[in-house]
């Protein structure tokens, strides 16, 4: 006589199956992860590093229109499109009386930046621009602060980070 499993039977351990897999996959990742790794809040980390995107963004586009030799048209809309209409009007005067880009607090175009995300609190995140001058075998490098208002995603203060 040939026996036939159920069907409720089989699903059963199918199902079965399937968790104690699930559970024998997790248990080994969960117990490679180093120790030391620090427990992330996810809200505000996220929050961060999506500002500091936006801001990663505008100094890529940034740097490459001001180096451009016909970049000046695209650097005014860069501007109007990332920066908050009161920080223009910061940048403008800082422009006027110290000659020099007041988005990069500087004359010259840097040769590469990095973007760092920073904390968030108040309606604002910040982050740190470092711009890097010079060749890559002797680079220095200059420090902006950078303040995005959390509600329009918009650059509204650039500073001398150090």
């Amino acid at each position: 006589m040939i026996r036939t499993r159920s069907g409720r039977r089989t699903a059963a351990r199918t199902l079965l199956a399937s968790a104690l897999l699930a559970a024998a996959v997790a248990v080994p990742a969960s117990a490679a992860a180093p120790s030391g790794t620090d427990r992330v809040a996810p809200a505000a980390d996220e929050t961060a590093t999506q500002e500091s995107r936006l801001v990663d963004h505008f100094y890529g586009a940034y740097t490459d229109a001001v180096a451009a030799e016909d970049g000046g048209r695209l650097a005014t809309a860069l501007r109007s499109f990332y920066l908050t209409p009161a920080l223009r009007a910061r940048l403008a005067d800082w422009e006027a009386a110290n000659h020099a880009d007041g988005v990069l607090l500087a004359q010259d175009v840097p040769a590469d930046y990095r973007v760092t995300p920073g904390h968030s609190g108040a309606g604002h995140t910040w982050s740190t621009v470092r711009l890097t001058w010079g060749s890559a075998e002797a680079p220095s490098y200059t420090y902006l602060t950078v303040r995005s208002d959390l509600a329009t995603g918009k650059i509204s203060a650039i500073r001398d980070g150090e």
